[in-house]
């Protein structure tokens, strides 16, 4: 019997001049024929970036392999000439180390854990248009960053999922603690409560301390919004990463033992309040699998990604694992036609 054979890539043809190989599951992948030297490489990705900023817009992603860009000083390099102004973390989760100039590591979450599809500060007032990625140190098995369209997964999602969520928003309630995350100091930026409460007001987030001296707060965000370039609407929210029924079984079960179940670390509602459902984060999950593409790490890969329309992810890994990444080109919720965006005060 004759196997099946592998997808065959074909390039773009396109007047993009970047001869992408579009292969089904992967993201389009841009190979250079010889690496580019440090003292090259801003020449090279500035040569290129229309194109790539072009490449990017149409299809939500670019991998380059072959640059060997195989430490932050390189990937620095390419986000200066990319990304514009770039942006730093806030209202963090976990931890992101300083690698250098705008480079920032991935965040630090266990290994043997997946993080589930996300778009980064999708919860806050601002967020990074473009993001950029680099490998440095590939793991030893699994740990791929996948890929999801947001206008795919609006689309396929049930519709009487999207018309709540586009009708009244979600919520993000956090309890900020000494066991799991970062403290609200950090997360916040803000030294004192004085500091902290001012961060809140100015960035639409209700807040209330805890007897302990605890923080906790809630935000409530659009659902759906329109990509600020092509007008097009996109799912953008982090309502299942984000969600009590996504953690793993035995990780919910304790942090509800520690904390209660209105203590969780973090959690997202329906903006209106209620609870949402394990089916419906089952649903947006199922969505998400069905849309995402893969393709494995390779030491020196550059991934360029849309992120208001792609979403992304982190599989579990083995053996060691260090990619960087850059914020840039940052978006305010305000000009993404919002269907919640909330007042604030300085």
């Amino acid at each position: 019997m004759t196997q099946p054979s592998a997808p065959t890539p074909t390039a773009q043809q396109p007047a993009d001049g970047l001869g992408l190989e579009l292969t089904p599951g992967k993201p389009p992948i841009l190979q250079v024929g010889k690496p580019v030297g440090a003292d090259a490489l801003q020449d090279w990705i500035g040569e290129r970036a229309q194109s790539l900023e072009a490449a990017v817009l149409r299809h939500g992603a670019v991998l380059i392999r072959g640059l060997e860009a195989r430490d932050a000083a390189a990937l620095g390099r390419i986000g200066e000439r990319l990304l514009g102004r770039h942006l730093t973390q806030t209202e963090a989760f976990a931890r992101r180390r300083p690698l250098g100039g705008p480079v920032f590591s991935s965040l630090e979450w266990p290994p043997d854990q997946p993080m589930c599809m996300h778009h980064e500060l999708s919860y806050a007032l601002e967020f990074p248009r473009l993001l950029l990625m680099g490998c440095f140190t590939p793991p030893a098995t699994g740990g791929v960053t996948g890929l999801a369209d947001a206008e795919a997964v609006l689309a396929a999602l049930p519709p009487e999922v999207v018309e709540r969520f586009t009708e009244v928003g979600w919520s993000l309630t956090r309890s900020y603690n000494d066991l799991v995350g970062v403290p609200w100091t950090e997360a916040l930026g803000a030294p004192d409560r004085a500091a902290a409460e001012k961060y809140c007001r100015a960035n639409g987030i209700a807040h209330d301390w805890q007897p302990d001296g605890g923080l906790r707060t809630s935000q409530r965000r659009s659902a759906v919004i329109r990509h600020p370039r092509t007008g097009r609407r996109v799912w953008f929210n982090q309502i299942a990463f984000l969600n009590e029924w996504t953690m793993d079984p035995a990780v919910r079960e304790y942090l509800v033992a520690q904390f209660g179940a209105d203590g969780l670390p973090f959690n997202s509602r329906y903006g209106d309040g209620p609870a949402i459902g394990a089916d419906v984060v089952e649903a947006i999950n199922e969505v998400y699998e069905a849309a995402t593409v893969r393709e494995p790490w390779q030491a020196g890969d550059v991934l360029l990604v849309d992120n208001i329309r792609m979403a992304h992810s982190r599989e579990p890994y083995s053996g060691s694992r260090e990619v960087g990444m850059v914020l840039g080109a940052p978006v305010r919720l305000a000009d993404c036609a919002p269907t919640h965006l909330p007042d604030t005060a300085s």
